[in-house]
């Protein structure tokens, strides 16, 4: 009950930042960078976290649970991505598309592998 409550906390915490982020950077732009930027940097964080827990073999940890799994999860969305990825299909901006699309899942992958990079350092 206790890892159900952490990943309740972090995860509440997680969606009201992307919310903020989201509510002033999706703003009369054709790329919606608040979604594209918390993608980015919830991936970096995830690398961090999983970079130290594998570093320190504490992958089951509870702070990796509030953060990893909550915080992280809620702040990221593949959900809004994908819809808002629809729509930029819809509206036929495929130039807009494939910046957003491609651009995410390249750097966010990056953003993972950089995050697990520098937790090499802590």
């Amino acid at each position: 009950m206790k890892n159900l409550l952490l990943v309740f906390i972090g995860g509440g915490l997680g969606s009201s930042f992307r919310f903020i982020i989201s509510k002033y950077l999706n703003v009369s732009s054709l790329i919606p960078y608040g979604t594209f930027l918390v993608n980015i940097l919830g991936s970096l964080l995830l690398g961090l976290i999983l970079g130290w827990a594998m570093k320190s073999n504490s992958l089951n940890s509870p702070i990796n649970l509030m953060l990893g799994v909550g915080f992280c999860g809620g702040f990221t969305t593949f959900s809004t991505f994908s819809f808002e990825n629809y729509s930029l299909i819809k509206t036929g901006d495929f130039l807009s598309f494939s910046v957003y699309f491609f651009g995410s899942i390249i750097l966010g992958i990056l953003a993972v592998l950089a995050g697990i990079f520098i937790s090499k350092f802590f």
